[in-house]
């Protein structure tokens, strides 16, 4: 296998590790979820994205949101507005007070109380409305500005080529690329082609994202469509080993295997913890419902413990069940293995 990690992937003055992101995802992406993540090899972390009038009118949630753990870094802090001036004052505050190494800026984000704000995947539309608006962002902060965005708003308006060279020629240092339109949500399949397009149309690194979802995907996206790095999103729910097994892949050819049930189990306690720690055991509980979910996937019995979790109300009960359930699935496994080699 060729080894695709070879060609540096950088963005501005940032060397990464190595070419494997991990996507902002909202209501996901906080420091907790990074840390854990980024501990599982990711080169560059992005956060969820945040609204430039929270920050700018010191919304107390919004500005929690930019916690940044040291360990975090390199990280891409992604903001999203529809007006010029507090998009600028947002990033502004984000270059002056926070430990971020790249503003990113939103223009993908399909969602109706988005694009009523002008903002997110609106921007797909007018590439003049990008080069400005960018452009006002890049001349006002030092920090490292990108963007993240989706080919198109649907079939017939695919500006991505015309958008990405706006983003370059506003300054932009790289610019992600997911291969769906806004029309598409997350639904259907990302398109690779455009992506490719968009890499042989500009000389800022591009990375790609959309249906990265095993090790195997992330090599074939880099070899169809020579994007300096991948973006991992919905893989990664639950399943931070994606991460490390992709880059393991891409390195040395070799497939790690998948976590056992135990291991799963630790990696989602020690979430958990972090959890906590950041946003306090009641919103923490509640939150990692979800996540145990995801960690859960593919566990046999996990539907039954989706619904015990879903009741849990403190910490201790949470955890506790967890451990419990670790064990017994962890009894199972090795009843299989015992079975195989008898």
């Amino acid at each position: 296998m060729t080894n695709t990690s070879t060609k540096p992937f950088q963005i501005g003055d940032f060397v990464m590790d190595n070419r494997v992101v991990l996507a902002p995802m909202a209501g996901i992406c906080n420091s907790a979820f990074r840390l854990t993540v980024k501990e599982f090899g990711a080169g560059l972390v992005y956060a969820e994205m945040i609204s430039d009038k929270g920050i700018v009118l010191k919304n107390e949630r919004t500005l929690s949101m930019l916690y940044i753990d040291e360990r975090e870094n390199p990280l891409s802090l992604q903001i999203f507005g529809g007006e010029k001036e507090t998009l600028v004052a947002a990033a502004k505050y984000v270059d002056q007070h926070t430990t971020a190494d790249i503003i990113d800026i939103n223009m993908g984000c399909p969602v109706n109380k988005i694009i009523k704000c002008e903002a997110g995947a609106r921007w797909l539309l007018d590439p003049e409305k990008i080069y400005e608006m960018v452009s006002a962002v890049v001349d006002n902060v030092k920090k490292t500005v990108s963007v993240k965005m989706r080919t198109g708003w649907d079939d017939e308006h695919l500006y991505m080529v015309e958008n990405a060279r706006a983003v370059e020629r506003a300054g932009g240092a790289a610019v992600a690329v997911h291969g769906r339109t806004r029309m598409q949500m997350y639904e259907g399949q990302a398109n690779w082609d455009l992506i490719r397009q968009v890499k042989e149309s500009v000389n800022i690194p591009v990375i790609g994202n959309g249906d990265v979802n095993t090790p195997q995907d992330a090599k074939r996206m880099l070899d169809e469509t020579g994007v300096d790095a991948v973006m991992i999103g919905r893989a990664a729910l639950g399943d931070p080993w994606m991460i490390y097994r992709t880059v393991e892949y891409l390195e040395t050819g070799v497939l790690k295997p998948e976590p056992t049930a135990q291991e799963k189990i630790d990696v989602c306690l020690l979430h958990f913890d972090r959890l906590t720690a950041l946003k306090g055991e009641k919103i923490a509980v509640r939150e990692m419902r979800k996540h145990a979910a995801w960690y859960l996937k593919g566990i046999r019995g996990n539907g039954t413990a989706r619904n015990v979790i879903n009741q849990t109300e403190t910490a201790q009960e949470l955890k506790d069940y967890l451990r419990c359930f670790a064990e017994e699935a962890s009894k199972e496994e090795y009843s299989a293995v015992d079975s195989i080699l008898a």
